[in-house]
């Protein structure tokens, strides 16, 4: 089941993003984070950063549950520039591990873009490291690579840079 989720319910959510975002990131996502990453990091990452987003209703943060726990998540971020009222950002597509290949990356992406619309948002924009699977999962989805910046990020378990590229949707 997809939800999007208000500030009261983020409490209850977060041992589970913050596992999800643990497990993500020792499974070698590129979502900002290198090993060592503990647990409390990624506590902290909610808390400290999405959090407020979602309470100041400046992101909409999505997620995806069983009926015991939330299984993956995803962040739809509007512009706040006043020449880019059309505009937004996906962030942080998570699905934990041991639930992939089961099509809820394309739920959540699917819940984001009519969430997109609904705000009037008809450009999505993101990035993905390139050597990431997920960059396959956005061409299905019809994103289209931009361009692509060599030594953008750190691998989240070598000490060596690799190219992101950046993509982005016209949903109309």
């Amino acid at each position: 089941m997809i939800e999007r989720l208000t500030s009261s319910d983020l409490d209850g959510a977060l041992d589970d993003l913050a596992g999800i975002l643990h497990a993500c990131v020792h499974d070698g996502a590129s979502v900002g984070f290198i090993l060592p990453f503990p647990p409390e990091q990624a506590r902290a990452y909610w808390l400290n950063h999405v959090w407020s987003g979602v309470a100041g209703n400046e992101l909409d943060l999505f997620v995806v549950r069983n009926a015991q726990h939330v299984l993956g998540t995803v962040q739809l971020i509007p512009a706040k520039m006043p020449n880019q009222p059309h505009r937004a950002d996906v962030a942080k597509l998570l699905v934990h591990p041991n639930a992939r290949h089961q099509g809820l990356g394309r739920a959540l992406m699917a819940a984001l873009e009519e969430r997109a619309a609904q705000l009037g948002r008809n450009v999505l924009v993101l990035d993905t490291r390139s050597s990431d699977p997920s960059l396959r999962l956005y061409q299905s989805l019809g994103f289209q690579i931009a361009g692509e910046i060599p030594n953008y990020c750190r691998n989240p378990f070598d000490d060596r840079l690799e190219p992101t590229t950046f993509m982005y949707k016209n949903l109309h």
